[in-house]
Parts: structure tokens; C-alpha cells; sequence
């Protein structure tokens, strides 16, 4: 008789207001998860680290250090940089939600929100991290090699430290190149149609990955207009 083990993902939910937590760890549990709770920044940062959850969701007011704050030090730590971030914050300003992504963050979700869309979401980073894992096919062209078995991206040698949104959009243009992709497809792609996502947001996910490829960044090409292009980078 074979015996399957099934791994329980472990979510870590950082927020400070005490009903929300409950709230939010009870439907997660319902839903067959392992959840973990911090009241503030630093013991979200603590348990991050110690814990190694596979996906944190994220307050973006919290006492001593806010969202922000724990997000980039999180992107910052060879030990949770690669980990998914949602972010839940009261601030439905595009400005707010484009900094969240601007510094990390792979997703939003503004409150107050439904308990059936943030359990979509976390679904949606879940099978997302799950999908590049399971892709075998390691792309490699002019000094840029992109490995999904290790989530791994290279420049010459170099690692990149890219975010899980960030990876999804390099492997989706880099397995594509030639092609034309709107603003539109990548979001359905990357985030999945139930998603909400701005156009503003892919720019900003596309601006950070042009700088983090540093001399490749021009393989990413904006075509006006419509959208984005990968062009096979030389030797």
C-alpha cells in the first residue's frame, strides 16, 4: 500500500487587529491551511524567518514598522525573498497599491474585504509558486538562464533576486520571445482573470525587472500602444 503525503502550506497572517486575525485564521484553517499570526512588523519579520511560511499575508498599518517596511525587508533576506506576499490594506489609492508592488509585494487586497476573494487570492500565489516548480524546462539565452526547479534567474552568472510576480512575468516573455504580449494578457497570466491588477501595475513590475537584469534590461521591450516584447539577448 502506498502512502501519499499530502504538505499542509503554512500562511503567515501579520495584522494587528485582533478580529481581523481571528476572522481571517479561521477561514484559512477551514480551508485546510497552517496558520500562523504576528501582532507587529518586527514579529511578522521574526516568524518570516524562523517559520519559513509559504505565503505571508500582510497589514500594511502595523504598529512600530509598518507593511511597507516588512515587505522590503523581507524582499531584502536571502531566507524570505522568495516567499509570496499579499498585501491587505485599507488604502485603495493606486498610488498605495503601485508602492506595494513597487517594493515586492505579489499581491493586494483592500479592506474591507470578501473572505471568499482573499481565500482566491492565496490560492492563486499558492498554485502559482506550485506551477513554476513544476515547469522542468530551464530557459537559457545570452548569458540569462531562468531555472523553475530552483526559482532561480541568472545575468553571466549573477544571481537576481526577483519577486514570484516578477518571475512569472520574465518566464512568461522569455518562453514567448518574439511575441507581443498587452498589459492584459500578462495580468491573466501572471495573476489570473480573477484578479484585479492596473495597467500601472504591470509598468512597475516591468520597470523593477528591467533594473534587477541590469545589462539585459533592453530585452524587455515596450512597444507602444499595446504592450511588451522579449527579444533573444546576445552573447
Amino acid at each position: 500500500m502506498t502512502v501519499t503525503t499530502v504538505l499542509v502550506k503554512k500562511i503567515l497572517v501579520v495584522e494587528d487587529d485582533p478580529d481581523i486575525r481571528d476572522l481571517v485564521g479561521y477561514n484559512l484553517r477551514k480551508e485546510g491551511y497552517t496558520v500562523l499570526f504576528a501582532g507587529t512588523g518586527p514579529d511578522g519579520l521574526q516568524k518570516a524567518i524562523s517559520e519559513q511560511p509559504d505565503l505571508v499575508l500582510l497589514d500594511i498599518m502595523l504598529p512600530d514598522m509598518d507593511g511597507f517596511e516588512v515587505c522590503r525587508e523581507l524582499r531584502r533576506s536571502d531566507e524570505t525573498c522568495r516567499i509570496p506576499i499579499v498585501m491587505m490594506t485599507a488604502k485603495s489609492d493606486e498610488r498605495d497599491i503601485v508602492s506595494s508592488l513597487d517594493i515586492g509585494a505579489d499581491d493586494y487586497i483592500t479592506k474591507p474585504f470578501s473572505i471568499k476573494v482573499l481565500i482566491a487570492r492565496v490560492r492563486t500565489k499558492l498554485r502559482a509558486v506550485a506551477s513554476l516548480r513544476s515547469d522542468k524546462d530551464i530557459v537559457e539565452m545570452g548569458g540569462l538562464k531562468i531555472d523553475p526547479r530552483s526559482y532561480s534567474v541568472t545575468v553571466d552568472g549573477d544571481p537576481v533576486d526577483l519577486t514570484l510576480t516578477e518571475f512569472r512575468i520574465l518566464m512568461l516573455l522569455a518562453k514567448n520571445p518574439g511575441w507581443v504580449l498587452s498589459r492584459y494578457e500578462i495580468i491573466d497570466a501572471v495573476h489570473g482573470q480573477d484578479i484585479i491588477v492596473t495597467d500601472r501595475s504591470v509598468d512597475v513590475q516591468i520597470f523593477g525587472l528591467r533594473q534587477k537584469l541590469d545589462r539585459l534590461r533592453n530585452c524587455i521591450e515596450t512597444v507602444r500602444g499595446v504592450g511588451y516584447r522579449f527579444t533573444r539577448p546576445q552573447n
